[in-house]
């Protein structure tokens, strides 16, 4: 009689691809933090977009399986805010488990605070040397 040896999956299985929202209107700084992830994490799968509408489109049309693992919003986007879109995530279950991080040009005690109360979980300054650049993006990965 042979026994069937049972493996774990995970183990024999790749890990699934991190799929992480970016949203700011600055084309530039997009590009860059989306750099600086793929420089820790290769297989790292990034949306981005320019605005909070294209946040909420994207998001309601992804499947529940589908959902990034980290949303990482501007604070200064046209339409809708960062401070607004959190506002607006944290009042749908769905979006609730889903950490959310904020980064800006701003310092402001008041930005930190409004974001922090409608529930980012990190809020971060926009760094000024790649080496804060890449210290910015491993931190996002620790919250995927």
């Amino acid at each position: 009689m042979h026994r069937l040896q049972k493996f774990p999956l995970n183990k024999y299985m790749p890990e699934k691809q991190k799929l992480i929202l970016l949203a700011d209107d600055d084309v530039e700084d997009l590009e860059l933090l989306q750099e600086a992830i793929l420089q820790l994490q290769p297989q790292a799968r990034l949306h981005a977009v320019t605005n909070g509408n294209m946040v909420l489109d994207y998001l309601e049309q992804t499947a529940g399986t589908e959902l990034p693992c980290l949303i990482v919003l501007d604070y200064n986007m046209p339409e809708i805010n960062g401070a607004e879109l959190l506002q607006r995530l944290g009042s749908e279950p769905r979006y609730q488990n889903i950490p959310k991080a904020v980064w800006s040009t701003s310092n402001s005690n008041l930005y930190i605070k409004e974001c922090m109360e409608n529930g980012a979980d990190a809020y971060f300054v926009k760094p000024a040397t790649n080496k804060q650049l890449l210290d910015l993006a491993n931190q996002l990965l620790s919250l995927c």
